[in-house]
């Protein structure tokens, strides 16, 4: 039965593509309503499409670089699968594909949003909201499709081994194609958030604030940079993230059952291992049948909107928690009650998440609110309330975080706490907190879609701006508009609290593919307390003691100093590319006002596409150096410290990087609001001294949350994909 269980997966990733291709058809029938609307959406499509060609020809070389280098390592050396060089480029492709899909939608849908919400809200967010929805499914539907072809390409070629091996290096060795989607994904988010907030600043800072203009106005030189940037950065990165991500988590846990059952009959390890699939795989067609359920009336306010949204995410997770019992009854797998728990902890660990960053960054609520009451002050304390709320709003996350790793693994081991750790409870415990992170991401299809709509509703309203609609059209868009920077700013709440579980079922993954190292270096047995143990049998807590990984050890603790050292220093290098970038548009906005002063009056038409150029030219070259950064110093850790340095690095970048990316995160996205608040005609509205006082802390949050934030999430998950896949490294050549 259970090999039949298998097409389940196939089939569902299947049905999701062919729903993200016929909202996208459906999408494509919507008029773009006058030429001016067609021409600005040209304007951005064009801008978009030649960015991402442009950073595709980057990522592509820096691909083939790292291919062959793990070429050299499996066909040369020895110590490595085969199969890796393989996997890696096909996980790099699909993310990008997935990003690149999701972009293209967003570049047809904004100005069809525009002209929809010149009829009535409802209906520009149902456009919005399913064109969003098309990167949802594509992101599913194509992980889910890699993975599956994955499996029956391995399962035919891996040989058959005695102890349930087969599986151990089936699954270890489909992780690695994790890889390739997270560095996909971090040139994606770096790339397209230096890109998006260089034109976002220079937009801003010159526009609104100098010359007092609106925002989207297309008088304003920047603005097209900036309508594109939402869809480099928020969309094509944000899809390869949560790809990523996704993929990320449903191989951990398969790794991790293989591993947890190796003891057990195979029919039983088999079913550990398609658990967290066929979770996902029914989390698609839950996710679609919440879609159809958004909806909203005229007329509705910021909090009604959040609640029409909240209903299509909340019903496809009541779903999903009801299926996950049957799912696992079906299969018959050990403990499934226990586990089924396992998956409603990572759930309602997203749905807090989600409602927490809501709170914190909404400005239907007070946290919001007393940024804007601040700006009478000036910009200063804008800032200064902002840097506070970020930091005050880590607190409900990282508890949330911390509860649903312990009770999910509680809930995998039957609440056996008098033998908590033992080699048996502690693969199954790490079994149930990868789960859970499966649980978080199951309903992807939907969240995602909630993600993806924000930059296309941005977009509509800076068409409806350029384009001189009337003033009740625009005062839709900003509605449709404000709920996007709350619905991105949820979900890259979201993205960081599923990378926190995913990472930490990442460093169980990582032992076992040290197992595999330590065997393809020839090192068959290690010596546990004066016992000579065979390294394919030996467990978790074996290899730990092994390589001496506890807090006494002077290189776990290097490695963990590195580790928290590598999220700042990230974050540092994000925001000075920003800046640099920024300030390059900046000056170009000024020279352009300075030497054709029709711009201004209307009777010159800006030079639009000097400032794409300028954003494309400084993504390209800022983008490159963090993001090997993040490839190198995992590899040069292994090769210095050993195991336990990388063990160390691990832990120290999880740790600083969650926290530190729910503050930026959080923060950027208050800042954001704020603005949107006092635009809306509290405090003095626009135009006045707290508008500009808003505008400043919006511009200072823009890199916090759409360039260094989402990005540390990637880092985390990356750092632990690099040292998976050079485990062989660490095992031959480590020094100390």
């Amino acid at each position: 039965m259970i090999n039949y269980l298998f097409w389940v997966i196939p089939v569902c990733s299947v049905v999701a593509l062919i729903f993200a291709y016929a909202f996208f058809r459906k999408m494509l029938k919507e008029s773009e309503g006058t030429e001016t609307m067609k021409t600005i959406a040209s304007h951005v499509r064009k801008g978009a499409m030649a960015y991402l060609y442009q950073q595709y020809k980057v990522v592509i070389i820096v691909f083939i670089i790292l291919a062959l280098f793990f070429a050299f390592l499996a066909y040369v050396l020895k110590i490595q699968n085969e199969w890796i060089p393989f996997a890696f480029l096909t996980g790099g492709f699909f993310s990008g594909l997935a990003g690149f899909i999701g972009m293209k939608t967003a570049t047809y849908a904004s100005a069809r949003t525009a002209n929809a919400a010149r009829r009535s809200l409802n209906d520009g967010l149902k456009i919005a909201f399913r064109s969003g929805a098309v990167m949802g499914l594509v992101v599913v539907g194509l992980g889910l499709l890699d993975i599956s072809v994955w499996y029956l390409i391995l399962d035919r070629f891996v040989p058959e081994s005695t102890e349930g091996q087969k599986l151990v290096m089936i699954t270890t060795t489909m992780l690695t194609f994790g890889m390739g989607a997270s560095t996909q994904a971090l040139f994606a988010r770096v790339g397209g958030g230096i890109y998006t907030k260089a034109a976002d600043v220079g937009a801003d800072l010159v526009g609104k604030v100098e010359a007092g203009i609106p925002e989207d106005d297309p008088r304003n030189p920047a603005t097209i940079a900036d309508n594109v940037g939402d869809n480099v950065g928020d969309v094509a990165g944000m899809g390869a993230d949560l790809y990523e991500s996704y993929c990320g988590a449903i191989l951990a846990t398969a790794a991790l059952g293989a591993s947890a059952f190796v003891l057990k009959p195979e029919e039983m390890q088999l079913k550990a291992v398609f658990a967290p699939m066929l979770i996902a795989a029914i989390g698609i067609i839950l996710s679609i049948i919440g879609i159809f359920t958004v909806r909203t009336k005229e007329g509705a306010g910021m909090k009604q909107l959040l609640r029409s949204l909240g209903l299509g995410v909340n019903l496809s997770s009541l779903l999903i928690a009801a299926s996950t019992f049957g799912i696992l009854y079906l299969l018959q797998i050990e403990n499934w009650v226990g586990i089924s728990c396992s998956v409603i902890v990572g759930l309602l660990a997203g749905i807090i998440i989600g409602q927490s960053t809501e709170y914190y960054t909404s400005h239907s609520y007070k946290p919001t609110q007393k940024i804007a009451d601040s700006s009478s002050s000036g910009p200063a304390t804008v800032i200064i309330s902002g840097i506070g709320l970020g930091m005050i709003s880590t607190a409900i996350p990282v508890v949330t975080i911390a509860l649903a790793i312990i009770f999910a693994y509680l809930c995998a081991i039957g609440f056996d706490t008098a033998n908590l750790i033992s080699a048996n409870n502690l693969s199954l415990g790490l079994y149930g907190i990868g789960i859970a992170a499966v649980g978080m991401l199951s309903t992807l299809g939907i969240t995602l879609a909630t993600d993806a709509y924000g930059p296309i509703a941005d977009n509509a309203g800076g068409n409806a701006e350029m384009s001189k609609l009337e003033p009740e059209v625009r005062k839709r868009t900003d509605v449709l508009d404000a709920l996007g920077n709350t619905t991105a700013a949820t979900g890259k709440g979201f993205a960081i609290g599923s990378a926190a579980l995913t990472a930490l079922a990442l460093l169980a993954s990582y032992i076992e593919e040290i197992k595999i190292g330590l065997q393809h270096v020839g090192q068959e047995s290690i010596k546990v307390a004066d016992e000579l143990i065979k390294v394919s049998n030996a467990t978790i807590p074996d290899i730990m003691t092994y390589f001496e990984i506890n807090l006494m050890n002077p290189k776990v603790l290097i490695g963990a100093f590195i580790g928290a050292m590598m999220s700042f220093l990230f974050c540092g290098l994000t925001m000075n590319a920003v800046g640099r970038a920024a300030q390059k548009m900046v000056e170009e906005v000024r020279r352009q006002f300075r030497e054709f002063k029709g711009i201004l009056t209307g009777e010159t038409t800006p030079d639009y596409a000097r400032c794409v150029e300028i954003s494309t030219k400084g993504a390209q070259r800022e983008m490159l150096f963090p993001s090997i950064l993040a490839i190198v110093v995992p590899v040069l850790t292994g090769i210095i410290f050993g195991v336990s340095g990388v063990m160390g690095l691990l832990v120290g970048g999880l740790a600083s990087g969650f926290v530190l990316a729910i503050f930026m995160a959080n923060a950027g996205g208050a800042w954001d609001n704020a603005k949107k608040y006092v635009e809306e005609g509290n405090h003095g509205g626009k135009g006045s001294e707290s508008h500009k006082a808003t505008v400043v802390g919006d511009t200072v949050g823009d890199p916090f949350k759409d360039t260094s934030g989402p990005s540390l999430n990637i880092l985390i998950k990356l750092m632990s994909m690099v040292s998976i896949v050079t485990a062989g490294i660490t095992c031959a050549f480590s020094l100390l």
